[in-house]
This record gives structure tokens, C-alpha cells and sequence, in this order.
């Protein structure tokens, strides 16, 4: 199994060589131009994963990993770091932050895991536990992973019953902002009703992202359905009254 998976990612390497040096697109591209390409891949993978496209996954890592060997491929010409560099430098972090594993550190489970890992990461030169959470990452894959960094260090709620009263608080404050008119108050308020429903998917053990990428997909599936449904009767969804479009919804729904 390890001699095949070998073989396999020395073939990816000495394509990847190939293709640098006699392909004019491959030639010409930099981290640069290679970083949005390399969103688009992990966004592909994403959508792969909410469906459950086992293929789609497998294609998608592969597309990753071919990203990944090119991202070293242009570092190692830049003279800034080599591809065994990378996966050595990934199994040293590995083994450092697994001390339970190959050291003599005691753990009964994965938050007590997720609490040294976050306690390593500090002693690595770390100045917060929120660091390394990206700027640029989407919002509320942002607050997801700020709450669970954050409850590495006890900075958490007991229950989902005190989450919940945290979200009803949050509501009341943003029919405040509403009342008084002001834009700015009800963004904030606002972006903190998201923040604590977000939390509360978190103790309900739910993915908040995927939830929310469900509702979407769904949403796309019965309107694309209800405008078809409308056609067959003749019309547009613009010529039609809310009360039609809504029994069309209904129906759609249902079905």
C-alpha cells in the first residue's frame, strides 16, 4: 500500500517537472496567479463534500494535491524551500503536537487533544489563541473557528439552553437598533445574532457553513422547480402575484 502510494506521488512530481518546464501555461504561472485557482479548488472540494460525492472528493483532492506540488515546485526554483521540506516540516509539527502519541503525555479525549494542541501552538511563538485563523477565511467558517479556539482555554458556555438564551438576548438588542433606525447599530446587532446562532449550531454539533450550504441548495432546487412550474402554466414568475408564486412554492414543497 505505502510502495503503491509512493510510486503514485513520485509520477504527480515528475509530471509536475514536466509540465513546468515544456508547457507555456504551466511556465508562466506564479503563487500569484496559482492562489485563486487554489480558492476555486478548495471551494470545489467543499461542494463535493456537502453533496457526498465520493468521486467528486477524490478529484478534488487530487486537483489540491496537484496544487500543492506545484506551490513547491515554484519554491524550490525561488530557492525558498523543496517539497521534502514541506512534508518534513508537517511531520515534525505533527509529531510535536501529538504528545500523546509520541511522547509520554496523558489525554482522555479529543478536547483534552484540542487543548494541548492550542497550549503547543502558544509555546511554538503563538501570541493568541486566535491566531492563525485566516483574515480571509468566510465569515462564518471565521466564527466557528474563533469559538472553538476560544473554548480551548474555558472560554465557553455549559449548555446549549445558555447558547440559546445568548441568541434571544442578541435578538432583543437588534429590535432595539431597529427601532432607533440606525445602520450601523443594526449591522452590529445583527452580525451578533449570527455570531450566536452560529454558536449554538456549534454545541448542536452541527457545521454551520454546510448547514446554511444546504438552505442554499435547496432554496436553488425548488425555485428553479417553481419557475418551470410557472412556465408550464404559461407564465412568468414576474407576472405573477405573490400569492401565486407562493402556492407554486407550496407545491414544489411538497412534492
Amino acid at each position: 500500500m505505502q510502495q503503491a502510494i509512493s510510486v503514485a506521488f513520485l509520477r504527480l512530481v515528475q509530471i509536475m517537472d514536466e509540465l513546468r518546464e515544456k508547457c507555456p501555461w504551466d511556465k508562466k504561472q506564479t503563487i500569484q496567479t496559482l492562489r485563486q485557482l487554489t480558492i476555486e479548488e478548495t471551494y470545489e472540494l467543499t461542494d463535493a463534500i456537502t453533496n457526498q460525492d465520493w468521486k467528486g472528493i477524490r478529484e478534488e483532492l487530487g486537483d489540491i494535491l496537484l496544487h500543492i506540488v506545484f506551490y513547491a515546485k515554484i519554491g524550490a526554483e525561488q530557492k525558498q524551500f523543496t517539497l521534502d521540506e514541506v512534508i518534513n516540516g508537517v511531520c515534525e509539527k505533527l509529531i510535536f503536537r501529538h504528545p500523546h502519541i509520541y511522547g509520554d503525555v496523558k489525554v482522555t479525549g479529543e478536547e483534552d487533544v484540542k487543548r494541548n494542541w492550542e497550549k503547543l501552538k502558544i509555546k511554538e511563538g503563538k501570541k493568541s489563541v486566535l491566531s492563525g485563523v485566516p483574515k480571509s477565511l468566510p465569515a462564518t467558517v471565521k466564527a466557528m473557528r474563533l469559538q472553538e479556539k476560544a473554548k480551548q482555554v474555558g472560554f465557553e458556555w455549559e449548555n446549549k439552553e445558555q447558547v440559546w438564551d445568548k441568541v434571544e438576548e442578541e435578538k432583543e438588542e437588534l429590535f432595539v437598533a431597529i427601532a432607533s433606525g440606525n445602520k450601523n447599530d443594526m449591522e452590529d446587532e445583527l452580525g451578533d445574532v449570527f455570531f450566536s446562532l452560529i454558536n449554538f449550531a456549534r454545541f448542536l454539533q452541527i457545521d454551520a457553513e454546510n448547514a446554511l450550504e444546504r438552505t442554499n441548495k435547496k432554496f436553488i432546487q425548488r425555485f428553479t422547480k417553481m419557475e418551470e412550474a410557472a412556465a408550464q402554466t404559461g407564465k412568468a414568475l414576474d407576472n405573477m402575484s405573490l400569492d401565486e408564486m407562493d402556492a407554486l412554492w407550496n407545491i414544489v414543497k411538497r412534492s
